[in-house]
């Protein structure tokens, strides 16, 4: 018995043996595959975080190459710094070294020739020093040789032309194709992208003679940049240092230019889940040794858990690329995801027949809205703005925002007219209900421009350009409406660009000029002072008048230079004119710029003027919203010493209105009143009427456009007091004027107003 008790407990010690040896064994097993498990996990993380920062540097560098193309693919950039070593400087440190600078906060950007020798340079927006451009010369030669190559191209090739030095590549559409390059590089030391570029025209393509110069753009490493980066892709505490971490736990990936040399190591804290999973399951595996269910309990812990990390990593990377292709306030698509979608659907409709039709359209003087009621009002309308967009959308269509209160919407249709009516329609129609704003009733509208393709064009960039294109005539036309994009239209529109960059070059070039026609004091016919006109001769278009160039500055936020070029003008001028009075028209735009107070203040001390011989003529556009901004900005004009006059009065709809908002210190008759008035008695009538309301209000009264002696012994029946017009004078040039004041019929030229 004794010996069958040793001989069971010796089997028993042999199963506990076996059940230890299978225990541990499995237990052995199960904890070394959880490592392992773990650490692969760990590495696929790390190896997927260094492609995605591979990835997103790439696209960093694509963003700094097309936001550069975008400004030397231009025909000013062509005619003043595209080809050979004749430059102009002036346009160069401003397009280029200022522009791009302060655009892609780039750290030095160099003009060069096709050989790679220095034309100009720019560090910090200012002037750079060549003997900083020769260390990167081996480098930007490197770059050259894969400009040089047909790789580079921004398009495939369909012919090439024969230029001076060189045969060029030609797309499809007729225009030369672009040879860009970018890349990492050794910049002194510090890891930084270079980007290469050929200057070329976007219109003229005759402009191309020889081999183009080159733009070469360097940004360096910083840690704004790695911030930026980092946070695109939500890699945390993303550093740049000189070699590999020295510690196993930061990820890390190693820059290399394109000779395979090591410029430094990017670092950052990786999101690892070996050291959580262990955490939270270390108490759970000592119980694998005592109980074998527990065993598998535990293991299916463990898996479960892999499971939910895993869920949330790849929830994580979902939601990066969600915020990657959608804007962050409205959760709309942006621009990059609408161009693939709309570059998809124009593929799929490229063989059924069907049009793919979108309307880029933006909000009416939304600008205003954020600068006189505050930002926060304007992002409420933009969500308002969204949700009412959202609610008529149909099936398939896309809703996507571009910029600040830029938005497009796409739209699959059989055919793109129809298709575009309807849907401009349906977007004016969204607008004509006011939207309730923090208790406020705020009237928006909107205008938009509609493109179609492929019937139109082909390629997603062409479409939206076209709709831009649409979208620019709208404005012209006066907002609130929509326009279809036509090819006149196209050539319309690129007429107002080219106005556009030639008002810009006279403004900076100074090819503007003043004159002055008088205002007559019917009480003894002396000059009682003068209206400021700017005028604009072109050398080859001629004489252009204001009625087509202002509107133009207006439209392309060229009025606070315009304004303050005319401010600057008439100041000067106004020293040689004794102690005349001259008024000058305010732009409702140049008068609600941020600045402008500043800027008058400024010129005033510059100038060394008396600001109580000047006049501010305003129209009623600048008091449409009769906002306190802008009736706090006429009463600080005054405070100044300035006064104000309300010009054009009798044409608007509020003019007697405003009357009451706003102390004026004189009326202009709108010369529409006078022409005629010699047979029209309402428009005598009406004379009278607003003379007499001036007097009572205290307002000296200006009628405009008299033009016989006929109109004039009228409006002075009527009590007008002062005029001007072709009966007396057209408008003078200054050296006319100072003649004019000169001579002994000019006895009093103060007007008391």
């Amino acid at each position: 018995m004794f010996r069958g008790l040793v001989r069971a407990e010796a089997g028993m010690r042999r199963a506990m043996l076996v059940i230890f040896v299978a225990l541990a064994t499995f237990t052995a097993a199960l904890v070394g595959g959880f490592f392992h498990a773990t650490r692969t996990a760990d590495e696929a993380i790390r190896a997927g975080e260094r492609q995605l920062l591979e990835n997103q540097i790439e696209v960093t560098v694509r963003g700094l190459m097309d936001t550069q193309t975008l400004q030397v693919t231009w025909d000013d950039a062509m005619r003043n710094a595209g080809q050979g070593h004749r430059i102009d400087p002036t346009w160069t440190d401003t397009y280029f070294g200022t522009f791009l600078t302060e655009t892609l906060a780039a750290n030095a950007i160099y003009l060069i020739d096709p050989q790679g020798e220095l034309l100009r340079s720019w560090e910090g927006g200012k002037s750079g020093s060549p003997s900083r451009y020769r260390a990167l010369v081996p480098q930007v030669r490197a770059a050259l040789r894969i400009v040089d190559s047909d790789t580079s191209l921004s398009g495939r090739p369909v012919t090439y032309r024969q230029l001076t030095d060189a045969r060029w590549p030609f797309g499809a559409d007729g225009r030369p194709l672009r040879r860009r390059y970018g890349g990492l590089i050794d910049h002194h030391g510090r890891p930084a992208l270079m980007t290469v570029i050929t200057v070329l025209p976007d219109s003229h393509f005759e402009l191309l003679r020889q081999r183009p110069n080159l733009l070469v753009t360097v940004r360096d490493i910083d840690p704004a940049l790695l911030a930026r980066i980092g946070g695109a892709i939500l890699l945390t505490d993303l550093r740049l240092e000189r070699g590999p971490p020295a510690s196993t736990r930061r990820n890390a990936m190693a820059m290399v230019d394109g000779n395979d040399r090591e410029l430094g190591w990017l670092t950052w804290q990786p999101h690892v889940v070996g050291p959580l999973l262990l955490v939270r399951t270390a108490p759970l595996l000592a119980g694998y040794i005592l109980f074998y269910c527990l065993v598998l309990a535990i293991g299916a812990v463990g898996i479960r858990e892999a499971i939910r990390v895993s869920r949330e990593l790849a929830a994580s990377e979902a939601r990066a690329q969600h915020i990657a292709l959608h804007d962050s306030l409205l959760g709309l698509p942006n621009r990059t995801h609408v161009m693939q979608r709309l570059t998809a659907l124009l593929e799929e409709c490229r063989d059924s027949g069907e049009q793919v039709v979108l309307a880029y359209f933006d909000l009416d003087r939304f600008k205003a809205i954020n600068e006189t009621v505050g930002h926060h009002v304007g992002d409420d309308v933009l969500v308002q703005v969204a949700e009412r967009l959202r609610r008529t959308l149909r099936p398939g269509d896309v809703l996507g925002r571009l910029a600040s209160d830029e938005f497009v919407l796409v739209r699959r249709g059989a055919d793109g007219r129809t298709c575009a009516d309807e849907l401009g329609a349906e977007l004016m129609a969204l607008f004509t209900e006011p939207f309730m704003v923090f208790g406020q009733t705020v009237a928006i509208t909107v205008s938009c421009g509609i493109s179609w393709g492929p019937e139109q064009a082909a390629d997603a960039k062409a479409v939206l350009r076209n709709a831009d294109v649409a979208l620019f005539e709208a404005k012209a036309k006066g907002r609130a409406r929509y326009r279809r994009f036509t090819a006149e239209l196209d050539a319309t529109i690129r007429w107002r660009r080219d106005i556009e960059g030639e008002l810009r070059r006279a403004i900076a070039c100074d090819h503007l000029a003043m004159a002055y026609q008088p205002i007559i004091n019917l009480a003894d016919g002396s000059i009682a002072g003068f209206e400021a006109l700017v005028r604009w001769h072109h050398p080859e278009r001629g004489d252009i008048s204001p009625g087509t160039f202002v509107p133009v500055a207006e439209q392309s936020g060229l009025m606070p230079e315009l304004g303050e070029w005319v401010l600057r003008r008439v100041f000067a001028d106004s020293h040689d004119f004794g102690l005349a009075e001259i008024s000058i028209n305010l732009s409702p735009l140049q008068l609600v710029t941020r600045d402008f107070v500043g800027t008058l203040r400024r010129l005033i001390g510059e100038e060394r003027v008396d600001p109580s011989r000047f006049s501010f003529e305003i129209t009623e556009g600048v008091l449409l919203d009769r906002s306190q901004r802008v009736l706090d900005l006429l009463a600080e004009l005054q405070d100044m010493g300035f006064r104000v006059a309300l010009d054009d009065f009798g044409t608007g709809y509020s003019s007697l209105a405003y009357l009451r908002t706003f102390q004026f210190d004189r009326i202009k008759i709108d010369r529409s009143f006078v022409h005629g008035i010699e047979s029209d008695i309402d428009a005598q009538s009406i004379l009278r009427a607003i003379v007499a309301l001036g007097r009572t209000l205290r307002m000296k009264v200006v009628a405009e456009g008299v033009e016989t002696l006929l109109q004039q012994q009228l409006v002075h029946a009527a009590g007008c007091q002062y005029v001007q017009g072709y009966l007396y004078w057209r408008a003078l040039t200054p050296e006319q004027v100072i003649g004019l004041l000169a001579t002994d019929k000019v006895r009093s030229y103060r007007l008391a107003v």
